[in-house]
């Protein structure tokens, strides 16, 4: 019965450390919109800042969802940067800046690195950058 109860406390700080963080992600995403408006002169209400995190929270948590699917879907447990851009598919001009970004970390990995890496025929096209997801 002991396990049981460690389990128990082990899930019981695993939710403490999500709402942590998802607390964290919300002041961090209003102070992002309130710095925004700031920026271009406009006044924006606390229930619309705190409508703006709950929206960017929702939307990541779906982004990360997806991002394992597609890992899976490749026969992997890492998502790698071919699995964001795919992820922006339905935005081209996202889809562009993610490609640039992914271009520009290319070009700013040392020689060394790249001659190191080994990469199948199938993962050429695509980055090496890797998010571990753990298994569930």
């Amino acid at each position: 019965m002991e396990g049981g109860n460690g389990s128990e406390v082990e899930r019981e700080e695993d939710d403490s450390v999500s709402d942590i963080l998802q607390d964290r992600f919300r002041l961090s995403a209003v102070s992002i919109a309130e710095n925004e408006a700031k920026k271009n002169g406009v006044e924006i209400s606390e229930p619309i800042t705190s409508c703006i995190a709950d929206l960017a929270l929702n939307y990541t948590e779906q982004l990360a969802k997806e991002l394992e699917v597609f890992a899976q879907h490749a026969g992997r447990k890492s998502v790698n940067m071919e699995d964001v851009i795919l992820s922006a598919h339905r935005n081209e001009h996202l889809t562009a800046l993610l490609r640039s970004f992914c271009n520009d970390l290319k070009e700013k990995e040392p020689q060394s690195e790249r001659k190191r890496r080994k990469t199948s025929k199938k993962e050429d096209k695509s980055t090496t950058r890797v998010v571990n997801i753990p298994d569930t």
